[in-house]
């Protein structure tokens, strides 16, 4: 069998070619043909790996799991009709799971820092990639790397910041957040739920974030900031047809619970759900769209220029 396939080639030729003689390295990664200021790359503290990504996730029914309680909140993701919950506590300590749905991958992360939970298609080019944590962030935001080429990618931008694969962006996936009950109630007997069988010992429900999400501080400097709102104020971000905009949490509960908007020339509804608090954007047909739930400082940082719903 063949060994070297289109990625590794492409991986060998970009060290061969592209790197300059003597590129910056950081956690191991070469950054020498970064696409964002290599000083911005940051250590966050745990070396490459050391928090571990689930590349073997384990699955069981709901109704043998006691560890969670109602509130508790999961990402979720519907494939076909089966309902895959991942829940926070556990991502909280982990950020990135591998699951190969059959020969369909999902990429599943999830940055505590940024608030991001996001998902994606991880193939390019026809290769599966497989994900860990690289210890470094951008914009105080997960930097993901490759196990196939070590490119690092920035999580809420989806893109590969640096790497062979620098610039190749990956296809989101839309998943919801959803609390446990309300997602047992919704899927009955068709849900899977991620165990805490993932062959390291945490304690899962305790946050090592502590006070984080209300806090005002942030543990790492960001290059576009707003005080706008609360830096951890929820709000549901996406961009379209090279227009983004954020709404705001505060600003959907004075609307209500459904909005009709228009984002690139595109209409959108948002459906705003306070009990998680969470909001859905889906389109005129009623499919679920890609946003992304995120604090404020995470969704400006990123979009500067972001267009803002502001309740009338």
């Amino acid at each position: 069998m063949n060994r070297f396939n289109d990625l590794t080639i492409l991986a060998m030729a970009s060290l061969l070619f592209a790197q300059p003689a003597f590129s910056q390295t950081k956690n191991g990664f070469e950054l020498g043909n970064a696409l964002v200021p290599v000083e911005e790359i940051l250590p966050g503290g745990p070396p490459r790996d050391g928090i571990p990504s689930i590349n073997e996730p384990l699955f069981q029914d709901p109704e043998d799991v006691s560890l969670w309680r109602s509130d508790d909140l999961m990402l979720t993701y519907d494939k076909g009709e089966v309902s895959f919950a991942y829940p926070i506590g556990i991502l909280n300590w982990h950020e990135i799971v591998n699951h190969d749905l059959g020969g369909s991958p999902l990429l599943i992360t999830f940055c505590p820092l940024c608030g991001t939970g996001m998902a994606f298609d991880p193939r390019v080019d026809g290769q599966s990639l497989t994900f860990g944590v690289s210890g470094l962030l951008y914009n105080s935001d997960l930097l993901m790397y490759d196990h196939q080429t070590e490119s690092l990618w920035s999580q809420i931008e989806g893109r590969a910041v640096s790497g062979p694969l620098a610039g190749t962006v990956l296809e989101p996936v839309a998943i919801r957040h959803e609390l446990w009950q309300r997602w047992r109630e919704r899927v009955d007997e068709n849900g899977k739920v991620l165990s805490t069988d993932t062959g390291h010992r945490r304690n899962y429900r305790l946050s090592p974030y502590g006070d984080y999400d209300h806090s005002e501080r942030l543990y790492f400097p960001v290059t576009h900031t707003s005080r706008k709102y609360h830096p951890k104020t929820w709000v549901l971000g996406w961009s379209h047809n090279g227009e983004s905009k954020a709404w705001p949490f505060p600003e959907l509960a004075d609307h209500g619970a459904v909005l009709e908007d228009r984002i690139g020339g595109k209409a959108v509804q948002l459906h705003y759900d306070p009990e998680v608090p969470s909001a859905e954007l889906r389109d005129e047909s009623g499919n679920l769209l890609p946003a992304t739930r995120a604090f404020w400082f995470a969704w400006y940082t990123f979009h500067p220029d972001t267009d803002v719903f502001e309740a009338e």
